[in-house]
């Protein structure tokens, strides 16, 4: 495998649940799920996906918003 240009993998940051936690996953494995921005780099640690900058929209898709959408339950059911 040596010579082979490390690649990385597509990492998806779900839209948020009712209480605003978004399941992250990298290729179809599920990491686990996020409440914050902080638990995404965590989860990307603990996968040795740490040298992924989660903010950079060219590796990580953000789906019902970006890094800085964390909605709680409150903001689903104010309509």
């Amino acid at each position: 495998m040596a010579g082979h240009p490390a690649q990385h993998p597509h990492v998806v940051v779900h839209a948020p649940a009712l209480d605003g936690s978004r399941r992250v996953t990298a290729n179809d494995d599920n990491l686990g799920v996020a409440s914050h921005l902080d638990d995404v780099v965590e989860l990307l640690r603990l996968a040795d996906l740490d040298r992924i900058e989660v903010e950079d929209d060219d590796i990580v898709e953000w789906r019902g918003g970006g890094p800085d959408d964390w909605p709680g339950l409150s903001e689903h059911h104010e309509r």
